[in-house]
């Protein structure tokens, strides 16, 4: 009698292990789907352009091309255009580095349309812009370069991304005032905010000059 239980036993064991093996090859063979089943539409979807437009540049991240002055003047131009030779913000400033007219006069440029064409041309004019305010802020640059204001360490650089975006002389006015005096521009942008995110690159390939012209 033990052993035919034992045999039952055994036999019952045979069973359902070889209906688990059945089950396990059953479930790695491929099911084809029916035609009624299948998606035939497209099902990419994209997101809207106006939503992409308001995204804060912030939240996308430049490429980064190192502390030298080809690193500074991309990384500013990604700031201020996103690198587009051919924008024209709200305000009616131009190009790549958005400059407004006023200062291209200063630098000898007088057709606005053809600086907008012109991608050559707007590269020389942004070096001739920061010749032009390293020589206005020579000495602020030498008194205040290494120093802290108000949490942000000053460098060159800084200056003079922020001389870019709001003038040298309101720039000249934050540094003596000990950071007092913060201007900021229509889309929020400070000079504050400038002499950190543009601190600490090495812009001395580009040599001050007085009345820099393209």
């Amino acid at each position: 009698m033990k052993r035919w239980i034992g045999f039952i036993l055994h036999l019952a064991m045979i069973v359902v292990l070889t209906s688990f093996g059945s089950y396990t090859v059953m479930k790695k063979r491929n099911v084809e789907i029916p035609d009624s089943l299948k998606v035939t539409t497209n099902m990419e979807i994209f997101a809207p352009q106006d939503s992409i437009a308001l995204l804060d540049e912030d939240e996308v991240t430049p490429p980064f091309l190192g502390k030298a002055f080809n690193g500074f003047k991309e990384a500013l131009a990604f700031k201020e255009s996103q690198g587009k030779y051919h924008r024209v913000n709200t305000l009616g400033y131009l190009g790549k580095y958005q400059f407004g007219s006023s200062t291209l006069h200063l630098m000898g440029v007088y057709d606005m349309d053809e600086f907008l064409a012109n991608a050559e041309l707007q590269e020389k004019a942004f070096e001739a812009n920061i010749a032009r305010n390293k020589w206005i802020l020579r000495r602020d640059i030498k008194r205040f370069n290494g120093k802290t204001i108000g949490g942000i360490k000053v460098t060159e650089s800084g200056i003079l991304a922020a001389a870019h975006l709001a003038g040298a002389g309101n720039v000249k006015k934050y540094l003596r005032s000990y950071g007092q005096n913060d201007v900021t521009d229509a889309y929020g942008s400070s000079i504050s905010y400038y002499m950190r995110k543009f601190a600490g690159y090495d812009i001395s390939d580009i040599k001050q000059q007085k009345n820099a012209k393209v």
